[in-house]
């Protein structure tokens, strides 16, 4: 895939120079680079999913609920008192 990278004009210097010295090419170079850096970083905690709340209490549905399933059904049971 191709992309554009904007990186500092020092840094790249170097990196093309460090290429030149290991016969491989930039690409090949940048690549290493990253993969190396995405095998040592621990997962961020974004990439995991949120622990779901879990209701400890009791209770359930109503008993005037006819059809759990139907959404309208679970909406008139909802503007009923308690």
């Amino acid at each position: 895939m191709r992309t554009t990278l904007n990186i500092d004009d020092a840094l790249l210097a170097k990196a093309k120079a460090l290429a030149a010295r290991e016969h491989t090419s930039l690409t090949r170079l940048i690549e290493q680079g990253l993969a190396l850096r995405l095998r040592t970083q621990p997962p961020c905690p974004e990439s995991q999913p949120p622990a779901l709340p879990i209701y400890a209490g009791k209770g359930g549905l109503r008993t005037t609920v006819a059809d759990a399933v139907s959404h309208r059904a679970l909406l008139d049971a909802a503007d009923e008192p308690e």
